[in-house]
């Protein structure tokens, strides 16, 4: 699922409404999103989802195959020594069977298999024997009491597991009929060796499963970003003003209930974007043959001036400066509908900044306004559309003029300066008007830039002269250009405003 766009039609809004509130369905599947005090994103939620499931999953199957396998080799060595030791009493009891019976007889037929770890309790003597060469450790004191009596006394097979020097060991009883009784001992060392290695192997593939877990849930979140991705591009695509974006559809049943949502809210906002700016046009063009009118009607009555009393003098200069407002206002809403409409066209040219500042302050509405140019400044280029820069400029100064003026002498100033941004291999230049006015509070100083701003000391500056568009054209001219502005205080720190243009440039060499 992706964003499609087509031309640039740039959009501010008048009065956004209030967002509803909804609950993120992602934060309802995979819970809180936060970790500690510190939002965890969706990707690593999924990610650490995967992680720790897949430890879990290993562990369990680790823990599981652990324990059957030890169980298993545990109880086939059992079996082993349990049939070895009944094999060797029966050897024993062979051995005893002779006339008459020798205990030396017994030793010398274990000796022959290899037996060494083995006790024969020999019933006429009363007395305990061990298989030839056998270990010290292996002797009666080492065999529990409980397995003697059992085997000895009840005459019943047995077997336990004891320590023997530190060694675990199985120990086998076996009663000799008429003889006595057979005891061996059998190590469990190469048993746990086994299991040791078993253990070993399963860390190994608990932690390689881990791994593929990982990746895995890295694969599985990139997958299940990237459709919102999509959308978040699509939404500032569509907030940008590109009101033609939209998602592509995608047979994903539960994606196209985004993508459909989607298409249709920007469907209908664009609907409405281009209603009102066609109504705001429409306004304009009509508001313009009475205006003409009465623009004539009052270059008819300035003609015969001379022949009015005074009251109808002042009426007149009333009405005639009315209607040059009202000439500004219709003008200002017929640029703003152009910019809507994506009508705008720039035609671009190489002007030297110093000079173009120069001229359209020259015929601004302060011709003799302070101009301070630093010695770069006069060697750059800027790529711009001149008539619309020089709208900028004049629009900039009669902000300062009608909002910003104060009692010392040149109110308004105006300063050309060369930045460098750090990282960046370009060249800038930025333009400021500073005035001695009230200056604007930090949390108003983006709303001045837009259309028809009235709150605050935005309200103020906006003055009963101004049509409250005049900073919002700035801001769409200046945009265009692929620059920007903003508002600041003062350098001097002398109460006042201090509006300044970035736009790229180009430094020649003299």
């Amino acid at each position: 699922m992706t964003a499609t766009t087509t031309e640039r039609a740039p959009v501010d809004p008048a009065e956004p409404a209030e967002p509803a509130v909804h609950r993120n369905v992602l934060q309802r599947t995979f819970g809180r999103p936060t970790v500690g005090r510190r939002a965890v994103g969706l990707r690593r939620r999924i990610l650490l989802i995967f992680t720790l499931g897949s430890m879990t999953l290993s562990t369990f199957l680790a823990v599981t195959t652990f324990g059957l396998t030890r169980s298993n080799v545990v109880q086939q060595r059992d079996r082993a020594s349990i049939e070895a030791a009944r094999r060797n009493a029966q050897l024993v009891q062979d051995s005893l069977r002779a006339n008459p019976p020798n205990i030396e007889d017994a030793r010398d037929a274990l000796a022959g298999f290899g037996v060494q770890r083995a006790l024969i309790w020999y019933r006429p003597s009363q007395d305990w024997f061990t298989a030839r060469d056998a270990p010290a450790r292996y002797e009666a004191s080492a065999l529990p009491q409980a397995l003697v009596d059992r085997v000895i006394g009840d005459a019943v097979p047995s077997r336990m597991v004891v320590d023997v020097a530190g060694e675990t060991t199985i120990v086998v009883g076996w009663p000799v009929p008429g003889s006595g009784a057979y005891f061996e001992f059998f190590s469990l060392d190469d048993v746990n060796n086994t299991l040791g290695s078993v253990r070993l192997s399963l860390v190994f593939a608990g932690i390689i499963t881990t791994g593929l877990g990982v990746l895995l849930g890295v694969f599985a979140a990139r997958r299940v970003v990237r459709p919102l991705g999509a959308a978040a591009q699509a939404a500032k695509s569509f907030a940008g003003g590109r009101l033609d974006t939209r998602l592509e559809p995608t047979d994903d049943p539960d994606l196209s209930v985004l993508a459909n949502s989607f298409n249709e809210m920007a469907a209908s906002l664009q609907q409405r974007v281009q209603r009102d700016a066609r109504f705001a046009s429409d306004v304009s063009h009509e508001l313009r043959s009475p205006l003409m009118t009465l623009s004539a009607s009052v270059d008819v009555m300035e003609a015969r001036r001379d022949e009015m009393p005074e009251r109808a003098r002042a009426a007149l200069d009333l009405l005639s400066s009315d209607v040059t407002r009202f000439k500004g206002l219709v003008e200002d809403l017929l640029e703003i509908s152009r910019f809507d409409a994506g009508a705008i066209r720039l035609h671009m040219e190489e002007l030297l900044a110093a000079e173009f500042v120069r001229q359209a302050v020259a015929v601004s509405s302060m011709p003799d306004t302070a101009l301070h140019v630093s010695e770069r400044a006069e060697r750059v280029l800027i790529n711009g559309d001149r008539r619309r820069l020089a709208r900028v400029i004049a629009n900039l100064i009669d902000n300062a003029r009608l909002h910003g003026g104060g009692t010392e002498p040149g109110p308004v100033e105006i300063s050309i300066d060369v930045v460098d941004p750090p990282d960046q291999p370009v060249t800038r230049i930025q333009i400021s008007v500073s005035d001695h006015g009230p200056g604007v509070p930090e949390s108003e100083r983006t709303l001045v830039f837009e259309r028809f701003a009235r709150g605050g000391s935005a309200g103020r500056r906006s003055g009963s002269d101004g049509a409250g568009l005049g900073l919002a054209l700035v801001d769409e001219h200046v945009r265009m250009h692929g620059g920007k502005v903003w508002v600041t205080d003062r350098l001097d720190g002398r109460p006042g405003a201090r509006f300044v243009i970035e736009l790229d440039a180009e430094e020649i060499d003299e």
